[in-house]
């Protein structure tokens, strides 16, 4: 096997705020994967937060890369990731999952079978996906949510953790007024104490908000499970839920968990975490960073696991470099090609391919 990088930037059509930061852009970087004539692709993006540049990425998926070399071949190479070896088990889980993502596509290419077949599902995975504004001002957001519901979004995400909590009360007003029969998602990304969340959530049940997504700061779970019992709102967890055994100790405890691949290490770690909430009362939730549909692609296929799908990663961007995986009209689908099922889009293929 062949392994080779290529780091583009992504532009978002337009700044993304949310209570930590704002950004306009961010670094993917590319991995692919030959053998044997047939090519996998993989993405992972830069992130601030988990603490991965373009730089780091492009060292460690070149680390990676080299490493399967030792492998027979792409099957055995899958097997070695699922198990934890890949790279001495030390690999951060955002580049987990792209080499995974790309062995996934390569092997499903070789086989013919699309990513979810090999998961085990029958049927291609279609689902509503959220569609995210940010912290934005009420009119922008209005427009934007009125938009989004004429396009066919059902659920639709909120950002809240402004400086001012009548902000975050607002924009839900105007959201809910613009797009009456969606469900409404809220998110302030861990910006709230525990007395303000107390004092803030009833308000937004009021205004017919469907969950919560990390209303604590995140560290101390023990404070986001005992918020979530006396929650009006279903409490999902997000940065408080990173790996399996972060899941385990809030299984039961919370309504959900956020799931997003370049957190847990990829699909078999998404499928270990879904088994581990099964029957608890805590839900899946299946979100993302931004993306493109080449990042988004791996979770789409396991989006008939999930009661929550956040999925619009690659929506947010002013030109999204792949597609195989909708989402303009509120839904995102799998679809029965092999492997991931994306493919650069035609006007760069050639830059792509």
């Amino acid at each position: 096997m062949k392994a080779g990088t290529r780091t583009v930037r992504l532009e978002l059509t337009e700044p993304l705020r949310i209570s930590r930061s704002t950004m306009s852009a961010r670094e993917a970087v590319w991995l692919s994967i030959e053998h044997e004539g047939l090519t996998g692709h993989g993405e992972a993006v830069s992130s601030v937060y988990y603490g991965l540049d373009a730089k780091t990425l492009e060292r460690l998926l070149a680390t990676a890369g080299a490493d399967l070399a030792r492998h027979s071949g792409p099957e055995d190479a899958l097997e070695s990731v699922r198990v934890g070896e890949l790279s001495g088990g030390s690999t951060p889980p955002a580049v987990r999952a792209a080499v995974e993502a790309a062995l996934f596509d390569l092997v499903g290419k070789r086989t013919g079978s699309p990513v979810h077949r090999l998961l085990g599902a029958a049927k291609a995975p279609v689902t509503a996906t959220a569609r995210t504004i940010g912290i934005t001002p009420p009119a922008h957001a209005a427009a934007e949510a009125g938009r989004l519901a004429a396009a066919g979004f059902e659920v639709i995400k909120v950002k809240a953790g402004s400086p001012d909590p009548e902000d975050d009360i607002e924009r839900v007003r105007v959201v809910r007024r613009a797009a009456p029969r969606a469900r409404l998602l809220l998110d302030p990304n861990g910006a709230w104490t525990r007395a303000r969340a107390e004092a803030l959530l009833p308000r937004f049940a009021d205004l017919g908000v469907h969950a919560v997504e990390q209303p604590l700061a995140p560290g101390d779970p023990e404070a986001l499970a005992a918020l979530a019992e006396r929650s009006p709102l279903p409490v999902i967890a997000d940065e408080d839920a990173v790996g399996l055994e972060d899941v385990r100790r809030l299984a039961g405890r919370v309504h959900g968990v956020n799931v997003k691949l370049a957190k847990c290490g990829g699909l078999h770690a998404a499928l270990r975490i879904a088994e581990s909430v099964a029957g608890s009362g805590t839900g899946l939730m299946l979100g993302c960073l931004t993306a493109s549909s080449l990042g988004l692609a791996p979770a789409v296929h396991l989006a008939d696991r999930a009661h929550w799908a956040d999925l619009d990663g690659h929506l947010l961007l002013a030109h999204d470099p792949w597609t195989g995986i909708g989402g303009e009209d509120g839904f995102v689908r799998a679809g029965d090609r092999p492997g991931l099922g994306v493919e650069p889009r035609k006007a760069r293929r050639a830059d792509m391919a």
